[in-house]
């Protein structure tokens, strides 16, 4: 059998290769690359996986890509996926995440294919809930908050548009925050971690610097995540959407106080007002029982020891990167 994974190089489509690979030795891994994706993530399997040069904007490109591969299962993982930048450049997100989701969907209507495909929407579509909706159900009202929400919004809409217009075989999931080893430092977690291992290896000093810390989420390791998304399109008909999230739930200023109580040195913390959000998602709580009753899956890797696992992965990283 054969899988594509679109977006293979990112911490999640190579944690997903590498499960694969491990988990099901008789699937056949192949991967979507832009000829400028850096493969750092997935060197260490590059000579088990297959990787079709292309692009999502490129039709042409992916019907021929799926008439060649004609893969049983697709994980739909690439995208513009940094909050931040989405305001920075709104316009390009809607681009490479609504037109390149199209792209890919018309190429499966055009090259027949039957495979199931999975859409990785994101819970930044709920955008801000009010208290009396937690836990959020993948029935709640949509509220975006940044353009990158939007994005996703017409991501998770077009495949429901697609099932119902076409029969294409999708499921859609609204994943929140789930980190661990090679998470961009972009992201709220992983730059408090990049810069905890950049003080205690002597590479800067000062404050860490932080955004909005009141925000709740619920944490879920990288290595759980696509766990769940093998189960997805394992068991899950089509047409379905599914929040999956953690069980622990805890502030964003409560994972820099975790990051910190892992730290070798004395770390202090100071506000950066460039880091904040003209508009924030502050409550971010699943309810989950929809996708573990319909698959079993259930978290397995707790909270602290995944951002402890963040915390070793940049130490590893920066040593290396500064042979410190």
């Amino acid at each position: 059998m054969n899988v594509l994974i679109t977006g293979v190089t990112g911490m999640v489509g190579s944690h997903l290769a590498e499960y694969i690979l491990a988990e099901h030795p008789g699937v056949a891994v192949h991967g979507l690359v832009r000829w400028r994706s850096p493969k750092d993530n997935i060197r260490p399997i590059l000579n088990r996986i297959t990787l079709h040069l292309g692009d999502l904007r490129d039709l042409s490109g992916l019907i021929n890509l799926l008439n060649k591969v004609k893969p049983a299962k697709i994980f739909h993982l690439a995208a513009q996926s940094y909050v931040d930048q989405s305001f920075a450049a709104p316009v390009d997100t809607l681009d490479t995440n609504i037109l390149g989701t199209a792209n890919l969907l018309e190429a499966m209507r055009h090259a027949g294919s039957d495979a199931k495909i999975h859409i990785c929407s994101s819970s930044e579509v709920y955008g801000q809930v009010r208290p009396d909706e937690v836990p959020i159900t993948e029935n709640n009202v949509l509220r975006p908050a940044s353009p990158y929400a939007v994005s996703k919004v017409g991501e998770d809409m077009l495949g429901l548009q697609y099932f119902l217009s076409y029969g294409i075989k999708t499921l859609r999931t609204r994943m929140f925050t789930h980190t661990g080893p090679r998470r961009g430092s972009v992201f709220a977690e992983s730059t408090f971690a990049e810069q905890i291992a950049e003080r205690e290896l002597g590479l800067a000093s000062g404050p860490v610097k932080h955004g909005n810390l009141d925000s709740v989420r619920t944490i879920t390791h990288v290595k759980d995540a696509v766990r769940a998304y093998w189960k997805l399109l394992e068991v899950c008909p089509p047409g379905e959407v599914y929040n999956i999230g953690g069980s622990e739930t805890l502030t964003v200023g409560k994972i820099l106080d975790i990051l910190k109580s892992h730290a070798k040195v004395p770390i202090t913390q100071e506000v950066d007002p460039t880091r904040l959000r003209p508009s924030d998602v502050t409550l971010q709580i699943p309810d989950v029982s929809k996708f573990q009753k319909a698959t079993g899956w259930m978290p397995t890797i707790s909270m602290e020891d995944t951002l402890l696992d963040l915390l070793n992965y940049h130490r590893v990283r920066l040593k290396s990167l500064y042979n410190t």
